[in-house]
């Protein structure tokens, strides 16, 4: 399962973009609107999973796994169907090697003095200022590093400017990740602290029905599907209509509102949490009586940072890598994802640790969370 969504999910935001033309400006709206509506697919597969979880649970899981393979049979019948449309880029080799070849060429130039050298293939693609040192791996040291052709006898002492610059760009967008790893972090903590909230909390309304912590995970999903969902048919259409030319927010403004919603989920769920443990320590209680409604306000703000910021980290991924590291960017993001997780666990056994010394019960320990 894994292996199959490793190669899925990088792949088909490549190839997504790959039907955009992005040399035009309606190419580049279509690239957008892509992200959006690939996400807002995305949640919608992740709210049927959940059901699929309770037919398993509570119904037969004979027919919990029927369901995603009927699902997969269709998905892969609907894409076999439009293969003819599909514009389909060729592979051109693998990037990861030639960015080692890079660091490798530099590291092996690395006292050579650029300032009279001459650099392989630099018509191609233009140099940017940044991170020169490597370009020495481009540096034409001497003429017997290239044939007869005129290309390198040795990739791994010789590479092109593009090979150099692929590499700048991919060391350019990584603050970027780093920034996106906070935003995912915050996310992480709702799908897992968030629950365990839910489940020692008060999920009883007036009128008996009782909510299952498992539903609020449903929170996040709704809030971002209602933002993509308004952005794209209302937002984007309406201006359009008024003014002739669809307005949207640029990746910049979404990804400062996607870590201004980062950072007042947490403060939200700080106060509510404090509320809620306050009050269950009060009645010496494994439950707080505090309603599980007091916890939507930070799982909408986490499913707000997923419309603005996750998507918008997606975009700036493939925009600003070169068609051939589309695949590349969607990995990216994707680790960015995992990474978040892994420092979230991380983050947990530290306030787990902290928390109990002195023989206090631990703020994420025992039956208070």
């Amino acid at each position: 399962m894994a292996i199959g969504a490793g190669g899925i999910r990088p792949c088909n935001i490549a190839f997504g973009a790959d039907q955009s033309n992005m040399t035009i400006k309606e190419g580049r709206s279509q690239l957008e609107s892509f992200f959006n509506w690939w996400y807002f697919s995305f949640t919608f597969a992740f709210v049927i999973a959940l059901t699929v979880v309770y037919i398993q649970t509570n119904i037969s899981w004979v027919i919990g796994f029927a369901i995603p393979t009927a699902c997969l049979l269709v998905s892969i019948v609907i894409f076999v169907i439009g293969h003819h449309a599909y514009i389909i880029v060729k592979p051109q080799g693998s990037i990861f090697v030639d960015l080692v070849k890079v660091i490798t060429a530099a590291t092996r130039k690395h006292r050579l003095d650029c300032s009279r050298c001459s650099f392989y293939d630099p018509d191609f693609h233009p140099r940017t200022k940044q991170l020169r040192c490597l370009e020495k791996a481009a540096a034409i040291a001497d003429q017997n590093e290239l044939d007869k052709d005129g290309k390198p006898k040795n990739g791994w002492r010789l590479c092109s400017i593009q090979q150099v610059e692929n590499l700048k760009l991919l060391i350019g967008v990584m603050p970027v990740c780093l920034a996106g790893i906070g935003c995912f972090m915050t996310m992480d903590q709702q799908t897992t602290n968030g629950i365990l909230q839910a489940i020692q909390s008060n999920n009883v309304l007036l009128s008996g029905f009782k909510i299952p912590p498992g539903w609020m995970g449903l929170s996040p999903m709704i809030a971002l599907s209602i933002w993509i969902s308004t952005y794209e048919i209302l937002w984007v259409l309406q201006t359009k209509r008024l003014t002739g030319k669809a307005k949207r927010l640029t990746m910049t403004q979404r990804i400062n509102i996607g870590l201004i919603s980062a950072m007042a989920c947490s403060i939200v769920a700080s106060f509510v949490e404090k509320k809620r443990r306050t009050a269950a320590l009060k009645l010496g209680s494994f439950k707080s009586p505090i309603t599980i409604l007091m916890l939507l306000p930070q799982f909408a703000l986490s499913g707000l940072v997923e419309a603005f910021a996750a998507v918008a980290i997606m975009e700036y991924l493939t925009t600003q890598l070169p068609d051939s590291m589309r695949t590349v960017a969607g990995a990216i993001f994707f680790i960015s994802l995992s990474m978040a997780s892994y420092l979230n666990s991380i983050l947990v056994n530290i306030v787990h640790k902290t928390t109990k010394k002195g023989g206090k019960t631990s703020w994420l320990g025992g039956g208070f969370m």
